[in-house]
């Protein structure tokens, strides 16, 4: 496992922050945590910017929960850092779907912002 300890915390931070906005059911608060022009793959068909983030996840059952942890960190160039992750979502009504998380980090100013999100379901 290749992963630096401020890129870890950096990608803990901001994902902290995602899953407070996803446990909460709170979309604008989870868009928020993304660029505006982020690329965005859920499971379903992707979106690219805050609003297209916010309406994917106000679609999603109250009471879904995140919990993730990262397996691998890169830091591809000045201002960016992926991250590669295994989270799982938790229901009130249906098991719990566990899926690999890819995120690329870019940096605007003094904070960082998701950039690119991609979900993928290794059945």
């Amino acid at each position: 496992m290749t992963t630096t300890t401020d890129d870890k915390a950096i990608l803990t931070q901001v994902l902290d922050e995602w899953k407070a906005g996803v446990d909460a059911h709170r979309p604008e608060r989870v868009a928020a945590r993304f660029t505006e022009d982020a690329i965005f793959q859920g499971l379903h068909p992707y979106s690219v910017g805050r609003q297209g983030i916010a309406e994917y996840y106000d679609s999603q059952p109250l009471g879904m929960q995140a919990s993730y942890r990262i397996l691998e960190t890169r830091r591809p160039a000045d201002g960016l850092v992926l991250g590669y992750l295994d989270v799982e979502f938790s229901f009130t009504d249906r098991p719990v779907l566990p899926v690999k998380l890819a995120v690329l980090l870019s940096r605007a100013g003094d904070d960082w912002y998701i950039s690119h999100y991609q979900v993928s379901r290794l059945d």
